[in-house]
């Protein structure tokens, strides 16, 4: 009896085998002793639930975030109304309930973003990606707690010596590999630049914007034999965003009833974010059945977010019919005001050992330590006047008008600071085996989890399960699972008032996810149909309000919900020889406050669609485009931040983008040809132009809210997003 070895699926860990090859029931089971299911990768995973992502279509596609997460952006499962920002919502979750990894090691993003034009840079680098693996639920337990997404990224050890960059209106990175003649010491080195600044000003208002983002990350690994490595990463970026508002027309409304909001601004915006982070890794392999990994981290993230802006404003009407202003509004006026200071420092060790008895068992365990610093002080406050008459402040006698106390529309103080702990651990069993003529893989485990500052521990149970029949036609059936919890870290335990809660509970979602994949050709192409269905039970919830891109929580557990929805994916050579796809959702989210009864939660999705294409010129395949469209309808988080959301909840206009991107390869590093003098130092030389917004579609990422003086009705003025913008941007590599 033959021991048959047969490839591995990177989206499935059981073996696909080829259409063509038809066996009968019997003689696979008398055959078969054992069956082999194996491919040897970087980032390779047994998650049945992970989404692979090409790296090199990430850095290609036309959009204005740039890097992965662009990219992220057109699966049925990720949503984000907002194009300047990396930030993504995954199947009704907010921004910070995702996971994400460089090398099995988890990241933080900036906590103090309130506005997408703030982001800047995705931490991610497209030019060091390896490979791209990402989960929208029912991950393993070896990826930590949060009730979302998980994004495993892993970067790549250079071959050679490369040196590789781009130029654009927008900014520019040069990325230069190194590798030693024996290949034990190799190294990637990476910078980059980016102002946005053009982009910003087709946001159609008169403000001086000076945002400047710029980083610097290294990967460098030195193999001292075949069993033993390590491997450094640091990182360190700094954001600058600078803001001097002077003018805004805004026109809203309806036709029956438009309106036309005049604003004047005084005073500046200025916030500084400054990111390091270094990870050191040692690996041992002394077996194909055994491999142990130590990783050592520390991060620290400084912040500050200062504004003083006083802005006034004039509203109009105008007749349906002549279109002459009607004079029955007025104006009025706020003050906006922050002194926000940050300083996170996180630092540990986990270790990890994977055992593999044979070719289709992995039976794996990690314990992770982490000393966390967190030091917040926060002076916010917003006031707002209205003809001169503040609102809300009260009037004690309205026979002689005199005024009571000033009120503002809000406040948000506190100074904070505390140094807790987090220890957890985890244990999971991978094993691939037939039942019957079926092959099948399972994967099982659980992690626990203990946080000083609440003392609270937590236990995740997961699972996985996924059966491919012995069908004619090429399907796979999945199931996942488990215990999911959003452990509290510093926006969770932080309530309206800007005091800590050590009284806060990790969030809890219980998931369930059916799934199923079909493998079929058509027009003698490869195409792959992916379709999931999935319910979320949530307790322990933590309300919370958007703020533009901000999540801002109440810091109390007094909420319930619910969430669910379905998503498919049409994955395949819409174009010979490059990979499209096209996929749309629906999902609902829903929360019950304080046991008021059912609404939809901010991240409310419900229907959105999204496509990636890319194409190319058969009789000049050096021509090329790429395509990403995204329609989704509005989220319902337009209403006033800190007003009851069982009063007042507008949902905001759907969300509608196609960015383009064209391209001319002069260079491919495909192409054999030889060439000579200056252009023979060339891999690749690639002139593209980008085409942003390309139908200049007025995307509204948030309402500022201002009040009229004489009816006391609150308008909402739309807060638009960018417009259609023109890129240029130069690539090469050496």
């Amino acid at each position: 009896m033959k021991k048959l070895v047969l490839p591995l699926s990177l989206m499935v860990p059981m073996l696909i085998f080829s259409q063509n090859r038809k066996r009968d029931t019997a003689d696979k089971v008398t055959d078969i002793e054992e069956v082999v299911f194996q491919k040897k990768v970087v980032g390779k995973t047994n998650d049945i639930t992970n989404v692979k992502i090409s790296a090199k279509d990430a850095k290609g596609a036309a959009t204005i975030s740039g890097g992965i997460e662009g990219l992220l952006k057109t699966l049925p499962s990720v949503n984000s109304n907002t194009e300047l920002s990396s930030q993504y919502m995954v199947r009704g979750g907010n921004y910070d309930e995702n996971l994400i990894y460089i090398n099995d090691i988890e990241i933080y993003r900036p906590f103090l973003i309130r506005n997408s034009q703030q982001e800047g840079m995705s931490i991610i680098n497209p030019d060091m990606v390896s490979t791209v693996n990402f989960s929208a639920g029912g991950f393993e337990p070896k990826y930590g707690d949060k009730m979302s997404s998980a994004l495993n990224i892993y970067y790549r050890e250079p071959e050679k010596f490369e040196l590789s960059g781009e130029a654009s209106l927008i900014g520019g990175r040069l990325t230069a590999g190194l590798a030693s003649k024996n290949k034990k010491l190799t190294a990637l080195f990476s910078g980059r630049y980016r102002n946005t600044n053009l982009v910003l000003n087709t946001l159609n208002e008169d403000t001086d914007f000076n945002p400047t983002y710029w980083d610097f990350q290294s990967y460098i690994n030195y193999h001292l034999s075949d069993k033993f490595s390590m491997s450094f990463i640091g990182y360190y970026s700094k954001n600058d965003y600078e803001m001097v508002p002077k003018a805004k027309s805004v026109t809203f409304g309806s036709l029956q009833q438009p309106i036309t909001v005049n604003i004047g601004y005084g005073g500046k915006e200025q916030d500084m974010y400054k990111n390091m982070m270094g990870t050191f890794s040692l690996n041992f392999k002394p077996s194909d059945q055994w491999k142990f990994t130590l990783d050592s981290f520390a991060y620290q993230n400084r912040e500050k977010e200062y504004y003083s802006i006083a802005s006034s404003y004039e509203i109009q009407t105008f007749d349906p019919i002549t279109g002459d202003p009607v004079p029955s509004f007025d104006g009025g006026g706020q003050i906006e005001h922050a002194r926000n200071d940050l300083f996170v420092r996180t630092y540990g060790t986990q270790f990890r050992a994977k055992f593999s008895p044979n070719i289709n068992t992995d039976i794996e365990v990690g314990v992770k330590y982490e000393k966390e610093n967190l030091s917040d002080n926060t002076n916010e406050w917003k006031l707002v006047d209205s003809s001169g008459y503040s609102i809300p402040r009260p009037i004690d006698d309205p026979r002689t008008g005199e005024s009571g106390d000033l009120e503002l529309f809000y406040q948000i103080a506190g100074k904070n600071k505390i140094e807790p702990s987090r220890l957890s651990a985890y244990a999971q069993y991978s094993q691939k085996f037939y039942w019957g003529a079926s092959k099948v893989f399972v994967n099982a485990g659980a992690r626990v989890s203990n946080w000083s500052f609440n003392k609270e521990t937590i236990f995740s149970p997961r699972f996985q399960f996924a059966i491919k029949p012995d069908w004619d036609s090429d399907m796979l059936f999945k199931l996942s699972g488990g215990i999911y919890y959003q452990a509290p870290f510093y926006k969770e335990i932080k309530d309206l008032d800007g005091n800590f809660n050590s009284n806060i509970k990790s969030q809890r979602s219980m998931q369930l996810i059916l799934g199923h994949d079909y493998e079929f050709y058509m027009y003698d192409r490869p195409f792959k149909l992916t379709t999931e269905a999935y319910y979320k039970k949530m307790d322990d919830l933590i309300p919370y309000y958007m703020d533009n891109v901000r999540i801002r929580y109440s810091g109390q557990n007094n909420a319930s919900g619910y969430a669910y929805g379905i998503d498919t994916r049409l994955f395949g050579e819409f174009v010979p020889g490059v990979d499209s796809w096209l996929s749309a959702s629906y999902a609902r989210v829903y929360e019950n406050i304080d046991g008021r009864g059912n609404i939809p939660r901010p991240t409310d999705q419900r229907f959105r669609f999204a496509m990636f294409y890319q194409d190319y010129m058969p009789k000049f395949p050096s021509m090329r485009v790429n395509l990403t469209l995204v329609y989704a309808m509005g989220l319902p988080n337009g209403a006033p931040v800190f007003t009851d959301p069982y009063q007042y909840q507008r949902t905001l206009p759907a969300y509608k983008r196609v960015d383009l991107g064209l391209s001319k390869v002069f260079i491919d590093s495909k192409d054999k040809k030889k060439r000579y003098g200056f252009w023979g130092n060339f891999e690749e030389l690639t002139l593209g132009v980008q085409v942003f917004n390309a139908f200049n579609i007025n995307n509204t990422v948030a309402n500022q809210w201002i009040t009229d003086y004489n009816s006391s009705v609150m308008y909402p003025v739309p807060v638009r997003l960018t417009g259609r913008f023109f890129n240029v941007k130069l690539e090469f590599k050496l």
